[in-house]
């Protein structure tokens, strides 16, 4: 693990960080991104890998499945500090919640089977988007099922925003924009919208 870290962060710095050095200065003296992303802890999903995006573009928050809590919800403090930290002292213009295909947490959440187990922490959390139930067509095998979750949920989160007084105000005078995302490795593909619109494929 240590040689695979060590050699790692040695082809970032020498292939980058010695290379952009204006950069590293211009961070150095502190961080104004415009984007603020959440995304899922899936190994296969890294946003700025995908949207190629430079240090210092985007504040980013990972976790189980890119889920946003309502305000006020109990016992999910983090997102919460993390949204009030980006859009009240880093003034971002944009979130971008980004679902992605194979999503486990999205599974999680719509399986039938009464055998599966989940620990206590994911059901509490993927419990965010039970919502999603709802709009499902249960018919479909589960597949298809999870695809249609997997954007759905990042609806719920889209939602969940918006309970947020500081967040609908940003948004009501055009300081703050919400946009939705969902990322297929599978196909290679990128689906975009904001709430309301129809999807985008990039």
């Amino acid at each position: 693990a240590e040689e695979r870290i060590k050699q790692g962060f040695l082809k970032f710095k020498n292939n980058f960080w010695l290379k952009n050095p204006k950069l590293y200065e211009k961070l150095s003296a502190g961080q104004s991104p415009k984007f603020m992303i959440f995304a899922c802890s899936d190994s296969r999903v890294c946003p700025t890998t995908i949207l190629g995006l430079q240090p210092g573009e985007a504040f980013v928050v990972r976790n189980i499945a890119s889920m946003i809590p309502a305000c006020g919800e109990a016992g999910f403090p983090s997102t919460s500090a993390a949204l009030e930290y980006g859009v009240l002292h880093l003034k971002v213009e944009h979130i971008l919640v980004i679902g992605h295909s194979r999503c486990g947490g999205i599974k999680a959440l719509l399986t039938t089977d009464p055998e599966k187990k989940w620990s206590d922490y994911i059901q509490d959390w993927i419990k965010i988007s039970t919502p999603v139930h709802s709009n499902q067509n249960h018919s479909h095998d589960i597949d298809e099922r999870c695809s249609c979750g997997e954007k759905e949920s990042v609806n719920v989160s889209l939602s969940n925003l918006m309970t947020f007084p500081w967040i609908k105000s940003a948004v009501e005078e055009k300081k703050l924009a919400l946009h939705g995302g969902h990322y297929s490795f599978v196909t290679g593909t990128f689906q975009y919208w904001t709430p309301g619109s129809d999807k985008v494929d990039f």
